[in-house]
């Protein structure tokens, strides 16, 4: 998807980390154990260390990573996708999410028209069959933007009805479909922004199969309140993204206080996965190694 494209060449190199230094070093020390949490890296983020797709997903588990994620893997060849599941599976590392729909120009949920509905369950059949191949469990969904020629309440009634009819294909592979509310700022004019809004759908819906991606960089910026809002939507949370404000790098970058974050989610029992949506706020090998070694002080519960 074409807003993510910031994750492959970030600029954000001259963000410093706010991590103390012998906390850096202390989690050095802590090198190849398995995190407390699924942090789920992504194909690119460690690749001043391994050039291969393979090969990064063995240094990300040696380095203790037990998840991952990959927001196009809908669009590489079903080989590649059996290939890249496989890998995983024989290493142990969790696929985490896939984006199966996500446009960010059409009311496609909200406006209940049945050419965009059309769309969606197309889109949902083929997210199907990229979770088979790679073993996935969740697949993204952002229901589109607003219909201003619609009151509030329909365009609610119409996502619901539309997710309903959504879950009857995704429950074939046991695939749940996590919506993403984006932030205004990044994104604006799209119908799902707050977690809130993301708890009313989904209990509109009421499966296990349709549930929220609450990615933390997205909701600091449009709502804060990040450990209240976990509380409250808990039940219908089934995925997290990482990513520190600003700037959208590492644990340590930006605003949030990860390790309190990370803390309260693990001892809520969460099993699943922390996609690492985010850039490297350095560059070359020594930034893939602070990244790391962020990760490892905020996992530091």
């Amino acid at each position: 998807m074409q807003r993510r494209t910031f994750l492959a060449a970030s600029g954000a190199g001259l963000v410093a980390s706010a991590i103390p230094a012998d906390s850096l070093a202390a989690a050095s020390a802590r090198r190849g154990e398995p995190f407390q949490l699924k942090y789920g890296p992504h194909f690119g983020m460690f690749g001043n260390h391994a050039k291969s797709d393979e090969d990064q997903l063995k240094f990300a588990f040696d380095e203790g990573f037990r998840a991952w994620e990959d927001n196009g893997m809908g669009g590489r060849s079903p080989e590649d996708q059996e290939r890249l599941g496989k890998v995983m599976k024989d290493l142990g590392i969790t696929m985490g999410v896939f984006v199966a729909h996500g446009d960010f120009g059409a009311p496609t949920f909200a406006s209940g028209k049945k050419e965009h509905a059309d769309r969606v369950l197309a889109d949902m059949k083929k997210a199907v069959e990229v979770a088979k191949r790679v073993h996935a469990k969740w697949c993204t969904v952002v229901p589109g933007s607003v219909d201003h020629r619609q009151d509030w309440g329909y365009q609610m009634a119409n996502c619901i009805e539309l997710l309903k009819r959504c879950c009857e294909i995704v429950a074939e592979a046991d695939l749940t479909m996590v919506l993403e509310p984006l932030n205004f700022r990044d994104h604006p004019e799209l119908f799902l922004t707050k977690v809130a809004q993301g708890y009313e759908i989904c209990r509109g819906v009421g499966s296990k199969h349709c549930k929220i991606l609450d990615d933390l960089y997205h909701q600091q910026i449009t709502e804060g309140n990040l450990i209240p809002n976990i509380d409250r939507a808990w039940s219908e949370i089934g995925y997290f993204q990482v990513g520190d404000n600003p700037g959208r790098c590492e644990p340590g970058t930006g605003e949030i206080n990860y390790r309190n974050v990370f803390r309260h989610i693990h001892k809520k029992g969460f099993q699943g996965v922390m996609g690492m949506e985010h850039g490297n706020a350095h560059g070359g090998k020594d930034g893939e190694r602070l990244l790391i070694d962020a990760y490892r002080a905020a996992d530091a519960f």
